[in-house]
């Protein structure tokens, strides 16, 4: 992806088939994406409309993936720049988020037989993806 002189590498992969909303995998994968430092702070997103152009969905599903982005504080608007990626969450609120989202996953693998020790491999695996020790 290009946008306004500045390459964006990361690729973004929209599954048609799930039952996970588009803007919710456009969302997910731009923030996998920060945590990988494929994006990093300071980089402008693609324009709502060309990133819509450039994967195959509608303006609005771009529109409101940023918007939740901003929500989360993850992102900026700037006038000049569109959608920048500007890292501003309170980290006890990303705790708390995590703490809710995480005892549903947890209880989920609990169910499937899924062992602590087999989690933990799990997020650490993940953990490390991110740059983690």
């Amino acid at each position: 992806m290009y946008n306004k002189g500045v390459w964006i590498e990361m690729m973004i992969e929209i599954d048609f088939n799930s039952d996970e909303a588009l803007y919710i995998q456009l969302r997910n994968q731009i923030i996998i994406g920060i945590a990988t430092s494929e994006i990093c702070e300071g980089d402008a997103l693609p324009s709502v409309r060309q990133l819509a152009e450039d994967i195959g969905i509608n303006m609005h599903t771009v529109n409101k993936a940023y918007t939740v982005l901003k929500q989360e504080g993850f992102v900026k608007v700037d006038r000049r720049r569109g959608a920048v990626i500007a890292i501003d969450i309170d980290k006890l609120h990303a705790m708390s988020e995590m703490m809710r989202e995480l005892k549903v996953i947890l209880a989920k693998g609990r169910l499937k037989d899924i062992s602590r020790e087999e989690v933990h491999e799990m997020i650490d695996e993940i953990y490390n993806e991110y740059g983690g020790q």
